[in-house]
């Protein structure tokens, strides 16, 4: 079977939707407010929707992976917003090294993971 894909989208839960909002905005992703409890959050063609519904369980277990162009770039702009400070629970984790690639981490203030990555060139 042919997809001919065009995007994909993941459906992201927030515990408290407006403090997730204007995280997602200060990481740097364009919101498209669709309804009062959902939102679409873009950076250039790649988007998800981030939703006013939280189920711990759900969103314990949601990770997303981001590959992004220079990953030492992204952490030190990363590091640079002071996230932590401004959102409780966010937490950053510095970029490791693995067989495949280079990636950092940072956890939203809802627990959601989210890896940053650059993979080597083959």
């Amino acid at each position: 079977m042919e997809h001919k894909a065009l995007s994909i989208r993941p459906f992201v839960g927030a515990k408290d939707f407006n403090v997730s909002r204007s995280f997602y905005t200060d990481l740097g992703f364009q919101e498209v407010v669709l309804s009062p409890d959902m939102s679409l959050f873009k950076t250039g063609s790649m988007g998800f929707y981030l939703q006013d519904a939280y189920v711990k369980d759900w969103i314990d277990n949601t990770m997303l992976f981001l590959e992004v162009d220079d990953v030492n770039r992204f952490w030190d702009e990363l590091v640079a917003l002071d996230l932590t400070s401004k959102y409780e629970n966010v937490r950053l984790t510095p970029i490791r090294v693995d067989y495949w690639g280079r990636e950092c981490f940072v956890h939203d203030p809802s627990g959601v993971l989210w890896h940053f990555g650059e993979f080597f060139a083959k």
